[in-house]
């Protein structure tokens, strides 16, 4: 299955930043974008692709350890960027540090469970909202984001997200993602 630990934004933060994407989908050239579906809006920490059933276990285990030793910390959304001319995201403010931290617990956690995770990079907080297939020009888009503020939650836990791809072919298909477990942090930190 394939599968990410991640931090799930509350409800009420989620539609303010979807009111900011309304209207970034009306800008020139935003027909062009594949839109993320605000089901799917989370902060990745750890991608782990492809992971055997076995393995699950294990992996639970030790994010269930890193969610443990991870104490709550207060984040929101802020201003946005982009990955090149490939994705737009929004960004994080607030207690970056924690989640740079919870996200390096997330990807040690796999290495011990023994999930292949490729080469180590520095974790850049940031909540996809499009995609394009080709290289886009972001620079309205993220214009339009910097002037965005959301309101602050506290992050209370980690999550274990299974994503499945589109496979109809229909277009503006949305992956489909399930959370799988969920644990809160705290209580060892």
């Amino acid at each position: 299955m394939r599968l990410f630990a991640a931090v799930l934004p509350p409800e009420g933060v989620v539609s303010e930043l979807g009111s900011v994407v309304d209207e970034l989908r009306r800008l020139p050239g935003a027909e062009g974008l594949r839109w993320t579906g605000r089901p799917g809006w989370h902060f990745t920490l750890a991608f782990y692709g492809e992971v055997d059933e076995d393995v699950v276990p294990a992996l639970s285990e030790r994010l269930a350890r890193a969610a443990h030793r991870s104490a709550p910390f207060d984040l929101s959304l802020r201003g946005g960027g982009h990955f090149g001319g490939r994705a737009l995201w929004a960004g994080a403010s607030g207690d970056v540090a924690a989640l740079r931290l919870l996200a390096d617990r997330a990807e040690a956690a796999a290495r011990k469970a023994r999930v292949p995770m490729g080469d180590h990079r520095r974790y850049r907080p940031h909540l996809t909202v499009a995609r394009s297939g080709s290289d886009a020009d972001f620079a309205a888009y993220v214009t339009a984001l910097d002037a965005f503020a959301g309101r602050e939650w506290t992050v209370g836990e980690l999550c274990l997200v299974r994503s499945d791809l589109p496979r109809s072919g229909v277009p503006g298909e949305q992956p489909r993602y399930e959370t799988v477990a969920r644990w809160p942090l705290g209580a060892g930190a």
